[in-house]
């Protein structure tokens, strides 16, 4: 079988997507030998990537949501002749109509809008508004499977979309066990929360900020809030708000750090803070996990299935609620503390990157074996 994989989100200033990109290539080399692949890749990473001899990689420098996208990659796809392509993003061109398989981390798309919600002009924002969501239900009914992360984002496609359940795969992604393996305990004074991702609005950042405020207010010390995003605009609009709040002193938007960098982070805080108003995953809440950090998270149905019982939940609206939630882990005793951690190590093991890999290749067996189109 000859599978083309669109890897152009390859990298981790990608964040989600990006790591998940990474880790699906890395351990589908280790489990299949049998299939031809052809990832395609952007500039930046091209030269950067070694695959094994059933792999190559084909120059796809079309950025994404881009008129190239829609109307040169479907016949450098077409010239490759592949039996399947994996769309590893909802961005699909709709001039492609061979077999293909879909990933869909999550329906933002459906749910966040608004300009607060994009970098682009005014004018712009509306000409995407009106073509994306076209682009996506075009690839959600021409593709012969999607693959989604969590049962949430199924259920959630099928409601919305009409789309039958027996169509989507859960494909749970995995922890990045690098991040446990480099960890260590450093002492240090500074008392802080960490939070890890993107600074889009429905992360809800700025009301994390007004719960830490409160907490200090009546904290004897003083609780800081570490944020690792990439620098952007989201970041920089962020950036104005903790101004207005005037809570310049108490948070810290680091920008991309190393791996080893982000395992110590996790090892050294309070707790990991994670506010989301959605999600399709919440993978950084599932590697704090794995790193032996108690985790604070929001009571919404994807954190609930993902981390069933082992993280303190709190209402994301509500800024006394984010309070309580970081009291709770402060005031927790230290057997108790000891013994969510350890229970959340073991039930982190049961995410693997080697699962999903595992997982998604039976689908694209699947797929292959059913010589007929399957729109839904």
């Amino acid at each position: 079988m000859k599978i083309v994989i669109d890897a152009r989100l390859y990298g981790l200033e990608n964040t989600g997507i990006g790591r998940y990109t990474i880790n699906l290539i890395s351990q589908l080399q280790k489990i299949d030998s049998a299939n031809e692949y052809t990832v395609l890749l952007r500039k930046k990473y091209f030269d950067q990537i070694n695959l094994p001899n059933n792999w190559k990689k084909v120059l796809a420098d079309y950025p994404h949501y881009s008129f190239s996208e829609q109307f040169r990659l479907p016949f450098l796809l077409y010239s490759l002749k592949p039996d399947l392509v994996h769309f590893l993003h909802l961005n699909v061109p709709i001039l492609y109509w061979q077999k293909y398989v879909l990933t869909v981390h999550d329906i933002l798309i459906s749910t966040q809008t608004g300009t607060d919600t994009t970098t682009l002009p005014f004018y712009w924002y509306w000409i995407k508004r009106l073509v994306l969501p076209a682009v996506f239900i075009n690839a959600l009914k021409m593709s012969q499977k999607i693959l989604v992360p969590s049962e949430t984002v199924k259920s959630e496609i099928c409601r919305i979309y009409s789309i039958k359940p027996s169509k989507i795969v859960v494909t749970y992604e995995g922890v990045d066990t690098k991040l446990n393996t480099n960890s260590k305990h450093i002492s240090t004074e500074e008392k802080y929360f960490l939070y890890i991702g993107n600074a889009y609005p429905h992360k809800n950042l700025v009301k994390a900020i007004e719960a830490l405020l409160i907490l200090n207010k009546t904290s004897r010390v003083e609780y800081k809030l570490f944020i690792v995003s990439a620098r952007s605009v989201f970041t920089e609009r962020l950036m104005n708000s903790i101004k207005l709040l005037g809570a310049e002193n108490i948070v810290e938007i680091t920008g991309y750090v190393t791996d080893e960098k982000l395992s110590s982070l996790y090892k050294n805080s309070q707790a990991f803070l994670f506010p989301s108003l959605s999600e399709g995953f919440g993978l950084p809440g599932l590697e704090a996990l794995s790193s032996g950090t108690l985790l604070l998270a929001s009571e919404i149905p994807v954190f609930r299935e993902i981390y069933s019982g082992h993280a303190v939940y709190f209402d994301p609206r509500d800024a006394s609620s984010i309070k309580e939630a970081m009291l709770n882990s402060i005031n927790m005793n230290e057997k108790d503390r000891e013994e969510k951690i350890k229970a959340g190590q073991v039930f982190s093991n049961k995410y693997s990157w080697s699962k999903t890999a595992q997982e998604t290749l039976r689908v694209y067996e699947e797929v292959n074996e059913n010589r007929g189109r399957n729109y839904v």
